[in-house]
């Protein structure tokens, strides 16, 4: 077999691991750039983004995998060979699909196009004993401590320990798991262009693969997709008909209950998926102020409110931990930057960008963010603090700082009381959505009250 034959699926999975790992590429960037330079379409593109962001995912195993195989750490292997490696690793251990020697004959001609014959010597005796000792390879991983789990189930060994303190072992091993799992696709219906009901019986007279959702958190304008996003549903897409967002994401709007004609503050609002959800919430009555940093991220919120139909949303590019956005709002969303742990099966490089300081920063800045929605609250209005993240420091945490001074409370109605299936295990009032146990993203929800009615 020659480099040309390998399959371009392949070529374009080596690419994107690559450019993840050589050149700090974001692995759903460089995945679209690598599959029109190798013209994939359908099952070539799907199987070259499965093997692409499984490989990513599963580097935490595969490097260990690895320097048991070639005697030596990974780190100290040419990173083109390296790459290989992993890509053909996963395959063999990960993807039933892929026949043995597919799997390490590609992987040998990508090798021996980008490291020449020694290297890919090395990447054929390692994968050719990986094929052998497969099942005891995978046989042989524990999970008995934060450490052995952490490589298991492929995370940062920071992220496993935290974890393992936060929701108790068995809470991190079903978690971890599930972040190795293709996460939900799920659709929020943009009712400013018309009713959830009639979109969604529309879509199934055209055979379309979605339905309402089977599980709580089921907001009243999501649909779940079945499969891939067929042509007709892209079409959807675009026409600013059905909008892309979890369960989770549309829950967090649904609980702050904005009503028409009122006053609503929407803190670090780019790229305006919550504000338009809140503008169809308000029938396009009342006022959005939403509040964004950065310019790009401001443009697009203003070109997704134009699309989808939001025109009570006015955009300001300012510092919501910093700049004073008037007070007497009813209602406040303080939606901030945080560490996106609860979505790390949706972004599969995500997990080996994260640390501990950066946790740790974030929470510094969420806590001023929260502040200044707090003091824009009206008297008796309503404030949703939400992250897409499961870490206490970053959750509940800022909810008991916030607490700890006059002003705002819990709401009487608190989110645990009514779905105590979603509650958090560190305080039952507040909501963590998880993975592994509600099958869309991992979302922190808590619910705050003006104390003075």
């Amino acid at each position: 077999m020659s480099a040309d034959r390998v399959g371009p699926a392949r070529r374009a999975a080596f690419e994107v691991l690559r450019r993840t790992f050589e050149h700090g590429a974001w692995a759903d960037r460089a995945l679209p750039a690598a599959a029109r330079r190798h013209a994939l379409e359908g099952r070539d593109r799907a199987l070259a983004q499965r093997l692409a962001y499984g490989a990513i995912q599963r580097r935490g195993t595969l490097d260990h995998l690895i320097a048991s195989l070639a005697a030596r750490p990974a780190s100290e292997i040419d990173p083109p060979l390296l790459a290989a490696l992993r890509l053909g690793l996963y395959e063999l251990l990960f993807a039933s699909a892929t026949p043995d020697h597919a799997a390490v004959d590609q992987a040998v001609e990508l090798a021996k196009g980008a490291g020449g014959r020694s290297g890919a010597g090395l990447v054929n005796a390692v994968l050719r004993r990986a094929a052998r000792e497969h099942e005891a390879l995978l046989a042989g991983l524990s999970d008995a401590t934060a450490a052995e789990a952490a490589i298991a189930f492929s995370h940062p060994e920071w992220l496993a320990e935290m974890w393992w303190e936060e929701l108790e072992a068995e809470g991190a091993r079903s978690l971890m798991a599930a972040d190795n799992e293709p996460a939900e696709t799920a659709l929020r219906v943009n009712e400013l262009r018309a009713p959830a009901e009639a979109v969604l019986g529309e879509l199934a007279r055209g055979g379309g693969a979605v339905e309402r959702p089977a599980r709580p958190p089921a907001p009243r304008e999501s649909l779940v997709v079945r499969g891939p996003i067929g042509a007709r549903l892209a079409r959807e897409i675009d026409a600013g008909a059905l909008v892309p967002q979890s369960r989770a994401s549309a829950f967090v709007v649904e609980l702050l209950d904005p009503a028409p004609g009122e006053r609503v503050l929407d803190l670090c609002a780019g790229p305006g998926i919550k504000t338009t959800q809140l503008a169809a919430r308000m029938r396009d009555e009342g006022e959005i102020v939403a509040v964004e940093k950065h310019p790009r991220r401001a443009a697009e919120l203003r070109e997704l409110c134009e699309r989808l139909g939001a025109g009570c949303v006015r955009v300001f590019e300012s510092d919501a931990a910093r700049d004073d956005a008037g007070g007497g709002y009813d209602r406040v969303l303080v939606d901030p930057p945080c560490s996106d742990l609860g979505t790390l099966a949706s972004r599969p490089d995500a997990r080996w960008r994260k640390s501990p300081g950066q946790v740790a920063e974030l929470a510094r800045l969420q806590g001023k963010i929260l502040e200044r929605g707090a003091a824009a609250l009206r008297a008796g209005g309503t404030l949703v603090y939400s992250t897409c993240t499961i870490s206490r420091r970053e959750n509940e945490d800022r909810i008991a700082s916030l607490l700890d001074r006059p002003g705002l409370e819990v709401a009487p109605d608190d989110l645990g009381a009514a779905h105590p299936e979603l509650a958090s295990a560190h305080d039952a009032r507040l909501l963590q959505l998880r993975p592994d146990r509600d099958g869309t993203d991992g979302f922190f929800i808590a619910r705050l009250r003006h104390e003075a009615a």
